[in-house]
């Protein structure tokens, strides 16, 4: 595995978890060169995600670590970076009012 294409979220959820992730699998964002060749294609294609061509360079897919490590072993992945749920983050103004 190429730990230089992960960002820390996803190497340490990699490291945590990895046997509960082997069922389940990892949200990840993939950052690709922007023209692919043919075999980059089909490697994504073959690995579930949609909507391959080579105009686009971002991609998401649940992949799995070994998916994650062979990917990251692939010249033309620039990174991977772990999805994260996000919140609402509740703005509490009380009684107070913004002025304009």
């Amino acid at each position: 595995m190429n730990y230089q294409k992960l960002d820390a979220a996803l190497a340490m959820a990699l490291n945590n978890n990895a046997q509960t992730q082997q069922t389940q699998g990892l949200d990840v964002f993939i950052n690709t060169e922007s023209v692919l060749e043919p075999a980059a294609t089909t490697v994504l294609e073959n690995l579930g995600i949609n909507d391959v061509n080579s105009g686009k360079d971002m991609f998401t897919a649940k992949l799995s670590p070994t998916a994650i490590s062979q990917l990251s072993e692939q010249p033309w992945v620039k990174y991977l970076k772990l999805s994260q749920n996000l919140r609402l983050v509740s703005n509490k103004l009380g009684s107070r009012k913004l002025g304009v």
